[in-house]
């Protein structure tokens, strides 16, 4: 159930962009990082609960939603450019080391912002990073995501998520649309999410598949890096990923409540499973 909680909002100005967040509750620093298409919608229902304890930040990445780009973007590396907005909002934000929850593509994004400004990251929950290198067959799934990318571009969005589907194994259904006619804030928010995905497609996906994280940093830095995966997600290929981090890391994976989206389907049990986590001081090794 989502909780209703004072909510300040701001824009960021960044190297060619500028960068929409908002700010609820107090406390130690949290940012909250989406993953794909998303923003900072993707954790309304999360940041209420989270807010009673942290000051919860969450945001829309470059070129999504409320983010609008201010000049060209090097799509080959959106993953720095976007782990450096995330940098500079932290920055803004926080003179301390913050908490850090990224979903999906932001934990593939996490991972860079981690091994370039540990000082600034205390301890990161990276939840299903789908990054190919993560995969049992990285060269595969590279060649599935390229895959993926060209059929949007060239056959549209239908044939594209049949694709992301099978390659993702992501089994949880979309919720359906409400009953009855939309209202016009309902056909904006439509369209706003049809705007991201085609900024997704064309621009972010292929940049997720491609990044190799610098493991030697992670290991070696001063952040603790916590692996997350779902409960109800196994089987699939960010679930995977998930496990391989931790793999890589020499740690092992958290178990949170819900699939690959339960921070938002399962908030509350989350909330209080991600507290745990974060109230867990101790840097595994």
């Amino acid at each position: 159930m989502q909780t209703t909680v004072p909510m300040k909002t701001a824009t960021l100005n960044v190297p060619g962009a500028s960068i929409y967040y908002e700010v609820r509750g107090a406390g130690p620093a949290l940012l909250m990082m989406p993953g794909g298409p998303a923003d900072a919608g993707a954790f309304r229902n999360i940041a209420g609960p989270l807010a009673a304890h942290y000051t919860v930040v969450t945001y829309d990445p470059r070129g999504l939603s409320h983010s609008p780009l201010e000049g060209t973007l090097n799509d080959a590396r959106i993953v720095q450019i976007f782990a450096d907005d995330a940098h500079r909002l932290l920055a803004a934000v926080t003179k301390e080391p913050a908490f850090v929850f990224a979903s999906s593509g932001g934990a593939t994004i996490s991972l860079e912002l981690a091994a370039r400004h540990p000082e600034q990251v205390r301890t990161l929950v990276a939840h299903e990073p789908p990054s190919a290198v993560l995969q049992p067959d990285p060269a595969r799934a590279r060649i599935e995501m390229t895959d993926i990318v060209q059929t949007y571009r060239s056959a549209g969005i239908g044939p594209t998520m049949q694709k992301f589907m099978a390659h993702t194994r992501i089994r949880q259904a979309p919720p359906p649309p409400p009953p009855g006619e939309p209202t016009p804030e309902m056909r904006e928010g439509m369209a706003q999410m049809q705007r991201n995905m085609d900024f997704w497609f064309r621009h972010y996906f292929q940049a997720i598949a491609d990044y190799e994280p610098d493991f030697d940093a992670l290991k070696s830095g001063s952040t603790r890096i916590v692996p997350g995966v779902g409960d109800a997600s196994r089987g699939e290929l960010a679930h995977e990923g998930g496990l391989a981090l931790a793999r890589r890391l020499g740690t092992e994976a958290v178990v949170f409540p819900g699939a690959h989206g339960g921070f938002d389907t399962n908030a509350a049990e989350f909330a209080v499973k991600l507290q745990q986590v974060f109230g867990d001081r101790k840097k595994p090794r």
